[in-house]
């Protein structure tokens, strides 16, 4: 299998258009299906729609499928508006159910149900399977190709049984072992099988202690499973520990891929506004967020207008408050994203609540103690006031105390509701950490005023 690299990529390139061009079937078949299916997914994505036409005659379904499926969501839908009706219809047959039925999650139902109709019977059903559960959890991510044994078989049984179906299936390192009502009973793997004596069963070299998931456990569960026991998949039962999928590893990366986007984005306050969308659309996105941050930040100016008479007693310390904010604000972010990752790999429950709490509690004040320390020089040295110093660096220091037990508790609260904790977002955090830090930094310059004047 050839795989481009920067220096080849754009000569292969040109042969294959040349080969398109000029219709050499055999001469870009032998090209183009010598590439890792990677390189071909970017080929084919380079091509213009009358060279793309022209391909779709050269390669069949079958072999069409695998640069399908490297496509992304909206670059699928485009292409398969290119595509023949029996042309798709083969093509969704020879792909993963899993694949097709995220494909058809993103299209109409209607549009759907057409290509159903058009698909194998048992195809469709898979994936008609697959599109009846919730969107998030192991049954929507799960696929139907895997390969099932009886206890009872022999080794011998087991290895023809791969021959015949393991090309078909997405993997064959586990093989899961069911009773005769197809009750998850237990798992061995290709390695057992095959250094097993041919007639031996699969009973004596299977576990029967089987670690699965449920069809609703959460995707994100799910792959903190496969990553805490290292596997390369997992079977998925139902209530009745009844097999009817297994997810692999290979999805559980794109699980992990978009369950990260989707934090940063809720953390961010940005969520859905990728750089795909047109300008318009990103700040339709962004701006219920920014809209409504606007009104937390009337706080600030509630602050500053209660607290007017200290400012204009020591004009100076109107030069300080954006230090004062900016750090608790930074702080109390960084709080915000140490408690949301400790939330999503489970973390948070091995130390416990209150320990987590306190920790970054402490950790905020022990930074606030340092910039405290600066801060006191630095005011005394360049404006002659110690004293200054020491209001606005002791401010600083409870504030990202403050700003720190903000940043973990937060997110906390909303994951005890049930919610994503990710929707705490680093700007409402940000918001919430100005306001009070402000209030403490004027509480602590106002009580100490007699000793300024």
């Amino acid at each position: 299998m050839v795989k481009l690299n920067e220096e080849t990529r754009e000569s292969y390139l040109d042969n294959i258009m040349k080969a398109v061009i000029t219709e050499e079937i055999e001469t870009f078949r032998t090209m183009f299906l010598e590439l890792h299916p990677a390189d071909q997914t970017d080929v084919f994505l380079s091509l213009e729609p009358p060279e793309r036409k022209r391909v779709y005659e050269f390669l069949s379904p079958d072999e069409f499928a695998e640069v399908f499926e490297g496509l992304e969501t909206e670059d699928q839908k485009r292409i398969a508006l290119e595509l023949d009706d029996h042309y798709a219809a083969e093509m969704f047959n020879r792909m993963y159910a899993d694949d097709v039925a995220d494909f058809f999650s993103e299209l109409e139902e209607d549009q759907a149900g057409v290509i159903l109709q058009a698909m194998d019977r048992e195809e469709a059903d898979d994936v008609r399977e697959l599109l009846t559960y919730d969107e998030g959890t192991a049954g929507s991510i799960m696929t139907k190709e895997y390969i099932s044994v009886k206890a009872f078989d022999t080794v011998e049984d087991v290895i023809e049984l791969l021959r015949e179906k393991g090309p078909d299936a997405e993997t064959i390192y586990y093989l899961y072992v069911v009773d005769e009502a197809g009750k998850l009973v237990g798992v061995t793997s290709i390695r057992d099988v095959i250094t097993s004596y041919s007639d031996k069963t699969i009973e004596s070299v299977m576990s029967s202690r089987v670690v699965s998931v449920h069809v609703k456990t959460d995707q994100e569960e799910v792959a903190q499973i496969i990553q805490k026991y290292d596997f390369l998949a997992v079977p998925v039962v139902t209530e009745h520990q009844v097999l009817v999928g297994i997810v692999t590893f290979d999805d559980v990366i794109d699980v992990m891929e978009e369950e990260a986007a989707e934090d940063l984005g809720e953390i961010t306050a940005s969520r859905g506004a990728d750089v795909t969308l047109g300008p318009f659309q990103a700040a339709k996105r962004r701006m219920p967020w920014i809209v409504l941050l606007m009104f937390f930040g009337l706080g600030t100016a509630e602050v500053i207008s209660v607290f007017e008479s200290t400012l204009e007693t020591v004009v100076l310390l109107a030069a300080f408050i954006p230090m004062v904010m900016g750090s608790a604000g930074n702080t109390g972010t960084q709080s915000l994203a140490v408690a949301v990752r400790a939330l999503a790999t489970g973390n948070l429950e091995k130390r416990g609540f209150m320990k987590t709490i306190a920790r970054e509690f402490l950790t905020g004040f022990y930074i606030g103690v340092a910039c405290a320390a600066v801060i006191i020089v630095l005011i005394g040295l360049f404006y002659g006031d110690f004293f200054l110093g020491v209001i606005v660096g002791v401010s600083i220091m409870i504030s990202l105390g403050a700003a720190s037990v903000i940043g973990t508790t937060v997110p906390m609260l909303i994951n005890k509701l049930k919610m994503d904790p990710a929707i705490a977002s680093g700007p409402f955090i940000t918001t919430l950490s100005d306001v009070i830090s402000l209030m403490i930094y004027f509480l602590i310059a106002t009580s100490l005023l007699q000793y300024m004047q």
